[in-house]
C-alpha cells in the first residue's frame, strides 16, 4: 500500500488524475484544491460542470478547513453513520469555484477506508472522488469493467484491490441547509 500511496502523491502533486479504490466504488480523483485538475475530471467523465463533484477528507479537522460553519446536525450524522455518507454542506470555502455549487455548497465525505485515509493524510489536502464511469453510465464494480476510455484518460491506476468486487454501493448523500434542515438526496 505504501508504494501505491507514494505513486499517487507524485501524480496528485503534479495536478494529475488517479483511478483509485475508495470506501464505496472505484473513483477518479485529483487534488480538490487544483482548479485545472478538477477540470480534467469533468472532461474525463464528460460530466456537465453544473453537476457537482464529491471531495474526500480524512478527518474532522480537514473537514473544518473547507466549510465556513458546520451545522450541529452534521456532527450527529457523522457520529452515527454506519456506511459511507456524503454530506452537502452550505458555506464552502478554500476550494476552486468549479467544485463549489451555485448555492455555495460542497459535497464532502469523511472516509473510513484505510487506503483513502492514508493517501489523504499524506497529501494533506482533500481529493476529488467521482465514480469511474462516463457521466450517466453505470458504475463498474471491478477495474476490468471500467471503460478503456477512462483507463486511458487518467494519469495513474492504483494497483490494489483491482479484482475485488466492491460490495459497497455509492454513498448516501444528505444535503444540509443553514436552518438545520436536511434532505436525503440518495439513500
Amino acid at each position: 500500500m505504501e508504494q501505491e500511496i507514494k505513486k499517487c502523491l507524485e501524480i496528485l502533486k503534479k495536478g494529475g488524475t488517479i483511478l483509485y479504490p475508495t470506501d464505496t466504488i472505484w473513483g477518479i480523483g485529483c487534488d480538490a484544491t487544483n482548479k485545472s485538475a478538477v477540470d480534467k475530471i469533468y472532461r474525463i467523465k464528460k460530466r456537465p460542470e453544473n453537476k457537482n463533484l464529491i471531495i474526500l477528507v480524512d478527518d474532522e479537522e480537514m473537514l473544518k478547513s473547507y466549510i465556513k460553519s458546520i451545522p450541529d446536525i452534521a456532527w450527529d450524522l457523522i457520529s452515527n453513520m454506519d456506511r459511507p455518507m456524503t454530506i452537502i454542506y452550505p458555506g464552502a470555502q478554500n476550494l476552486p469555484e468549479n467544485l463549489i455549487g451555485k448555492d455555495d455548497s460542497i459535497a464532502i465525505r469523511l472516509v473510513r477506508n484505510d487506503f483513502c485515509r492514508n493517501l489523504i493524510h499524506e497529501f494533506r489536502k482533500p481529493i476529488v472522488s467521482s465514480s469511474a464511469n462516463i457521466s450517466g453510465e453505470n458504475s463498474p464494480l471491478i477495474v476490468k469493467d471500467i471503460p478503456k476510455e477512462i483507463l486511458d484518460s487518467v494519469d495513474y491506476v492504483v494497483n490494489l484491490y483491482q479484482d475485488q468486487i466492491q460490495k459497497l454501493r455509492p454513498s448516501t448523500i444528505i444535503k444540509l441547509f443553514e436552518n438545520c434542515e436536511f434532505q436525503i438526496i440518495r439513500s
